[in-house]
């Protein structure tokens, strides 16, 4: 049987370094504050707002929600963006994506200014990440990715990582960073032939690809680590990620669990960016 590299423990341990952060600057009598922007209703979102606001409720920072309605327009959220921007009291912007689709969502998140943005959205942001100088702040889903590997020890030096997934939001960037690790990184989509072979292949699985099931006993193999990113619902109703659980439970070395995985630790990322923003 797998060990099951849940979340908990991870997101554990980085709340208390990041709460040792907070006592420091309420010392200079400085409060972390989030502003989470978002437009429109989508279940998901609420979901992963609650857990937001209830993590800045356990840790003593502040965090406000500011919503627009669906069918706001353009010129309405970019105006809201730059008010974020200038309110000092804010230290920094969480922006719920995607957003509705008369919006230009690249336009939004350009205009957040690079140090206010959280989940590593802005152009800034994604390019410390590809050049590994570390300017601004990781996408919090990516970072959680690794976190885990590293809380439980897997090294990546030298290791065959493959992603399954190409996204901005976790796929690239997770790459990225697994190679500053020093792994060999394969990226893998839908295009990619030979797809079950080369996941086979890999050392350590990053599954990020948003289908239930997606990862199938045929492309495991024994000794593997696998990171489930998917959050999916899948035919009875029950919250299930892109990994067949039940079956790579029986094969690989490793493997975390959704929900109790990556989802735990990113609301834990996501606010140890805050900190660190907010003392800047």
């Amino acid at each position: 049987m797998a060990e099951i590299l849940k979340g908990a423990p991870v997101a554990a341990a980085i709340n208390e370094k990041t709460s040792a952060k907070i006592a420091e600057l309420a010392e200079k009598g400085i409060r972390p504050c989030l502003a989470v922007l978002r437009v429109g209703l989508n279940e998901a979102d609420e979901s992963y707002i609650r857990g937001i606001m209830k993590r800045a409720e356990a840790l003593g920072v502040e965090a406000q929600v500011r919503a627009l309605p669906e069918d706001a327009a353009e010129d309405e959220v970019l105006s809201l963006m730059e008010e974020l921007n200038e309110d000092k009291n804010v230290h920094g912007v969480l922006m719920m994506r995607p957003l509705p689709k008369h919006i230009d969502e690249d336009k939004v998140r350009r205009a957040l200014k690079p140090e206010k943005d959280m989940d590593g959205i802005t152009d800034v942001a994604l390019g410390g990440v590809f050049s590994g100088n570390n300017i601004g702040y990781a996408p919090c889903t990516a970072q959680s990715c690794i976190e885990i590997l590293d809380h439980y020890g897997v090294d990546l030096k030298g290791k065959k990582v493959c992603v399954i997934g190409r996204s901005l939001v976790i796929g690239k960037p997770v790459s990225m960073m697994a190679l500053g690790k020093n792994a060999t990184v394969t990226i893998c989509h839908s295009r990619t032939e030979n797809l079950a072979e080369t996941v086979k292949n890999a050392d350590v699985v990053i599954a990020a690809v948003g289908k239930a099931g997606f990862v199938t006993a045929d492309m495991l193999r024994e000794g593997q680590k696998v990171i489930d990113v998917g959050i999916n619902v899948n035919a009875k109703g029950k919250l299930c990620g892109d990994v067949d659980f039940a079956a790579a439970e029986n094969i690989v070395s490793a493997v975390t669990p959704v929900p109790g995985g990556v989802g735990a630790v990113t609301t834990a990322v996501l606010m140890c960016h805050l900190v660190d923003a907010a003392g800047k």
